[in-house]
């Protein structure tokens, strides 16, 4: 293990891919941006409703520095959601060890989404309102049938897709860590009524997890922070015209790129 100055941590916030970094020099706030991304302009705009943007750091990457294969060989494995985001995660990681190599503990937002059940239930045919509200553990634990979710060789739900940030992270000398994911954590968000919140209602479920961690917010530092509609690493860090460039539409891709690296 790496001998460390000054230790940090990074938190990534779900609504935009912004970290907070402590130090003993201060608070520090940076967001990856690329060509054309709408991240940056929210990151200002989240920094100067808290009065707090004088901490900015953007992080510029080109295009090019965006490989969704490097991040393949990286997470070792395929998934085109995961592999996107690990693809934003790595060059995050790399534009901030570049700066600050000496910095070395990184916690990120992973679980967030999973607690709160913070997932576009549209895009999956398999999952409905019901099915999503009606299965307490559903996002952590994957779906499937019995103790086989989704494969043979990867876990299933959270713990595959945390490798999505664990991976870049370590591989540029991070330990990581996820708040989300302590078990005391976990399971007050087991508690949460949601149907009683909802109704079972789309809208309603996703507005509530910027409801309650803004509420938690301002109870904890009384800051009154802004909640922006929800929108994934991989799409606020580049437009859509970059990102179809970046990123193949097809899983078999991501698949064939995946097996490229043991053939």
């Amino acid at each position: 293990m790496a001998r460390y100055e000054r230790p940090f941590r990074i938190v990534l916030q779900p609504e935009f891919a912004i970290g907070y970094l402590f130090s003993r020099n201060g608070l520090k706030a940076f967001t990856l941006s690329a060509p054309g991304g709408l991240d940056v302009e929210q990151a200002h705009r989240f920094l100067n409703a808290l009065g707090l943007s004088l901490f900015l750091e953007v992080v510029e990457v080109a295009l090019e520095d965006l490989d969704f294969k490097e991040a393949i060989r990286v997470v070792e494995d395929y998934k085109p959601l995961d592999v996107q985001a690990a693809t934003m995660t790595l060059a995050l990681c790399k534009g901030i060890h570049a700066r600050y190599p000496d910095w070395t503990y990184l916690a990120d937002g992973d679980g967030g989404d999973e607690n709160l059940k913070d997932y576009p239930i549209e895009e999956n045919s398999e999952l409905t309102i019901r099915s999503v509200l009606g299965n307490l553990m559903l996002y952590q634990e994957g779906w499937g049938v019995h103790a086989i979710k989704h494969s043979l060789t990867y876990s299933g739900g959270q713990s595959r897709g945390h490798v999505r940030s664990y991976a870049p992270a370590r591989m540029l000398g991070f330990r990581g860590f996820s708040p989300f994911t302590v078990p005391s954590v976990i399971r007050v968000a087991e508690g949460i009524p949601f149907v009683e919140l909802t109704g079972w209602d789309h809208e309603r479920l996703y507005a509530l997890k910027g409801e309650v961690v803004r509420r938690g917010i301002k109870a904890v530092t009384g800051f009154d922070m802004p909640v922006f509609e929800k929108r994934r690493f991989q799409h606020g860090v580049v437009n859509e015209d970059s990102f179809e460039r970046l990123f193949p539409r097809s899983e078999v891709a991501y698949r064939k790129a995946f097996t490229a690296l043991y053939l």
